[in-house]
């Protein structure tokens, strides 16, 4: 089953790419997920700084400048994942550093025949 991870984020740093990937924890994170033939993909997103809301209504279309709501935690990036159930999705997002902080887990719909 497929999983989307959105890892919370609360903006007291904004690591770069390279140096998540410098970072041990993140190191033995994707390397155990090798080992154990899950299959991932991710990345990180930019700040919600520099985030835009598109909204339609009554036909006219509205841009605003931010990210949808305004809270403490964004999200900082994203994995999706490909694991047999939700316990081994929880214990794959449990060993990833930012669930310091938070990861959000919700599964796709299954595709739908000639989607």
């Amino acid at each position: 089953m497929r999983y989307m991870l959105w890892m919370l984020d609360d903006g007291t740093s904004e690591p770069s790419p390279s140096e998540i990937r410098a970072m041990p924890g993140f190191q033995a994170w994707e390397r155990e997920l090798a080992e154990r033939g899950i299959e991932h993909r991710g990345q990180r997103l930019r700040p919600p700084a520099d985030a835009v809301t598109v909204r339609v209504r009554g036909g006219e279309i509205l841009v605003t400048d931010g990210p949808f709501a305004d809270t403490k935690e964004h999200i900082g990036g994203y994995e999706i994942l490909d694991a047999e159930d939700l316990d081994q999705a929880i214990e794959v997002a449990s060993a990833h550093p930012s669930c310091r902080v938070g990861v959000e887990i919700r599964p796709f719909h299954a595709k739908e025949h000639g989607r």
